[in-house]
């Protein structure tokens, strides 16, 4: 597909290809909706096999950025920047580069932190460019998305525990966490403490002792957490887990998750819908993050912000009442609750075709 074929398709605003061989920055930003404010998504550095792959997730990305900010409500658009090459290659003028490129969009596109980007090299960008948000040790900073973005996950799971068990509460659930990170140690200690039986896996048998460690928690291979039998399997790693091959292994009644991206495809959506199992789209569970940084725009307060966090329960309550009512996969109730929203604001500035 052409760049133009995937812009039109996709209906993004701009896509903005940036190169200075000087200080050797190769970087995409994709622009895909402002409609309901600043385009906002994170800047990734990765070592892509070709230019092709690096459009394919920055457009991927920045589209489920402007889906994850429009059913949080949010006064956000959706964008995503990738610079490519290896993170340990990056030097402060490429990032001082890229922030002029940012700054050049004069506060379309507001970057962050991603795969590859922390807060020391947003500090660098941040000497030539205003529109940045989460900067890690700074005033009015939100801090790390982590334990913020758990806290969104947790109360996700306990609306799609109400929704298959008739209570909220996940006080002796089995819950399959795949991979434990940051975000999935937190979600951990919030499940530990109201009495969850956790089962884990990780490639890093460090991160896996210690979540043995401190929460008794039962560790498996990272093949067999699949199998596993469990209330809830719960994705942290890896997107495109849910696919053709892991489906018919799953043997939970929820699938609920901080990863990005987790159906590898379309189907894979209407297969769990099919098998009964109960799925909590993505981009709706795992908002924390972007809700916080959200709130450093109005002047930051940690109570406010994960205030507006816990509403993820009621998100993802009303994207399954509806998958029930209209008898749809819940990835296609959830994408039709944004695009409405997304619709609904363009018609209003007169930019609907």
């Amino acid at each position: 597909m052409s760049v133009f074929e995937t812009i039109h398709e996709d209906n993004f605003e701009k896509i903005i290809f940036c190169n200075d061989k000087r200080v050797g920055l190769k970087a995409i930003i994709g622009i895909h909706n402002t409609v309901l404010g600043p385009a906002t998504g994170g800047c990734r550095m990765w070592s892509y096999k070709s230019e092709t792959e690096a459009l394919t997730d920055v457009t991927r990305l920045a589209k489920g950025m402007s889906y994850k900010a429009s059913i949080s409500k949010l006064t956000m658009g959706g964008g995503k920047s990738v610079i490519m090459g290896d993170a340990s290659t990056k030097t402060p003028e490429m990032l001082a580069r890229f922030g002029e490129l940012v700054e050049e969009l004069g506060g379309r596109y507001i970057t962050a932190k991603d795969v590859g980007i922390n807060s020391d090299d947003l500090k660098q960008m941040k000497t030539k460019t205003r529109h940045i948000l989460g900067v890690a040790g700074e005033e009015n900073s939100s801090g790390d998305p982590s334990p913020v973005t758990a806290w969104g996950v947790y109360n996700g799971m306990k609306a799609c525990a109400n929704a298959a068990f008739g209570s909220r509460s996940l006080k002796g659930k089995t819950i399959a966490l795949q991979g434990l990170g940051s975000v999935n140690y937190y979600l951990a200690k919030h499940l530990d403490e109201e009495g969850a039986k956790l089962i884990g896996s990780d490639i890093d048998k460090g991160a896996a002792a210690r979540a043995e460690k401190e929460f008794g928690m039962q560790i498996v291979d990272v093949n067999g957490i699949y199998d596993v039998d469990c209330d809830v399997f719960s994705p942290g790693a890896l997107g495109a887990i849910i696919n053709e091959t892991t489906i018919p292994k799953l043997r939970c009644k929820i699938v609920a998750g901080a990863a990005n991206n987790q159906l590898a495809t379309t189907a894979a959506g209407d297969a769990l819908f099919e098998r009964g199992i109960l799925y909590a789209p993505d981009y709706a569970i795992n908002a924390g993050g972007l809700i916080n940084i959200f709130h450093e725009r109005e002047g930051y307060s940690h109570d406010r912000a994960w205030s507006h966090v816990a509403g993820i329960y009621d998100t993802v309550g009303d994207i399954l009442a509806r998958s029930v009512k209209d008898k749809t996969p819940e990835y296609i109730v959830a994408d039709k609750i944004s695009q409405e929203r997304i619709d609904e604001a363009e018609e209003k500035l007169g930019r609907k075709p």
